[in-house]
């Protein structure tokens, strides 16, 4: 997190984001009043006899001829970072070229030399690919990567980094062993390069930025986390993905001193968290989070931990404890004494608690508190293993529903 701000264009948080979590509060209310008033009707239409009860897949994924559509995804999103719209306004960059061999001037066709663009930009795949990222990639504001009908996988290099800007949509992605890079200089826009210290290693960083939507990813081993949400971001869902093989797996939130994340809200929302994961499902400090319709199958610590007073609303998640007897809690609170942590606001309603998984709730149930942590309606955790079933990068193809 120590890299040089260099030539970013810093985004201001409260003209391009919600400053004011209840403003955001009393607006998804009157959007889930809405949203299940239609979905009442379209189902007595028969609109959902291809879908599986998931708002995001259901809204495009029935569409044979999704790859002609690509930006209706753009429609589709759901909880606090709903109103990202990524390069939907912009034109298509077909990435031909998976090299990244100079990051100071990255050639045409390449994933570093779409992303630093300024324009709003719908960014795609001519066929699969591996990219071997040299450094950070250093992302502008009003992009979408949409990976849906190639295998594309960024693996064994540095990962993606989204700092100080607004409105991304990353879709389809396979990230895996991501590595420390860094103490280089990396271009971030076409007319600036600066000097960046080392970088973590996670996944996807997001840092001082808003209105980000992370969606149907595959993430693994990384050298730090798989996404790290930090230093005042806000408007963030993390949906579908597919987690493994990771100790780390999430952090929102960056330090317990720091302040500006009490605005923080983040969704997460109809992900599998799989095999091979430790801890930080996530971690979180400060801000009012959402988990809802999640799969835990695994973990080997704890799944939802956090500190410095976080709201914590868990809906309709299934819980799966491990064989570990000591390690059957879903919760954690890092480093706080009981007389404190018991005033947090940690709520378990409608969970599906397996294998002897317990939650231990905390707080007074605050309804305003928890109104800030909420941002879609939640699902029964009987639907879980349906609504999750293919959390992950998409294997869709042209003419085919995806």
């Amino acid at each position: 997190m120590a890299n040089s701000l260099g030539g970013f264009c810093r985004v201001n948080l409260n003209e391009d984001a919600v400053a004011d979590p209840d403003q955001v509060a009393h607006e998804v209310a009157a959007l889930v009043h809405m949203s299940e008033q239609n979905i009442t009707k379209r189902r007595k239409l028969g609109f959902f006899s291809c879908g599986n009860g998931n708002p995001i897949d259901d809204c495009w994924r029935c569409d044979r001829n999704w790859h002609k559509n690509r930006k209706r995804l753009a429609e589709c999103g759901i909880g606090f970072g709903r109103n990202a719209i990524g390069g939907r306004d912009g034109r298509f960059y077909v990435v031909t070229d998976p090299t990244d061999d100079d990051v100071i001037n990255p050639k045409p066709g390449t994933l570093r030399h779409a992303v630093i663009q300024l324009e709003p930009l719908w960014i795609v795949f001519k066929r699969d690919m591996v990219i071997k990222l040299k450094q950070e990639l250093i992302m502008n504001s009003f992009k979408t990567i949409d990976a849906r009908g190639t295998n594309v996988h960024i693996a064994n290099g540095a990962c993606i980094t989204i700092q100080f800007i607004t409105n991304v949509i990353i879709h389809g992605l396979h990230i895996h062993d991501c590595k420390r890079t860094g103490n280089a200089m990396v271009r971030d826009s076409p007319s600036h390069f600066g000097w960046r210290t080392m970088a973590d290693g996670d996944a996807v960083s997001i840092f001082g930025s808003s209105h980000i939507w992370i969606d149907h990813n595959s993430l693994s081993s990384c050298a730090d986390g798989l996404v790290d949400v930090v230093m005042g971001s806000t408007a963030i869902t993390i949906s579908n993905n597919h987690l493994t093989h990771h100790n780390e797996v999430m952090l929102l939130g960056h330090s317990d001193s720091h302040r500006q994340d009490k605005l923080m809200q983040v969704t997460i929302a109809y992900n599998h968290f799989g095999e091979g994961l430790i801890q930080r499902m996530p971690r979180c400090r400060h801000g009012y989070f959402h988990v809802v319709n999640n799969d835990y199958t695994h973990w080997e610590m704890y799944a939802i931990g956090g500190s410095a007073n976080p709201t914590i609303n868990s809906q309709g998640n299934r819980y799966a404890a491990p064989k570990n007897r000591s390690a059957k809690e879903v919760t954690k609170r890092v480093k706080t004494e009981t007389s404190e942590w018991k005033k947090w606001n940690w709520r378990s309603e409608g969970d599906l608690l397996v294998n002897g998984a317990f939650f231990i709730p905390s707080g007074e149930g605050a309804s305003a508190s928890y109104a800030r942590a909420s941002s879609l309606a939640a699902k029964p955790a009987s639907m879980v293993d349906s609504i999750t079933s293919t959390a992950g990068a998409l294997g869709c193809r042209r003419g085919k529903l995806c």
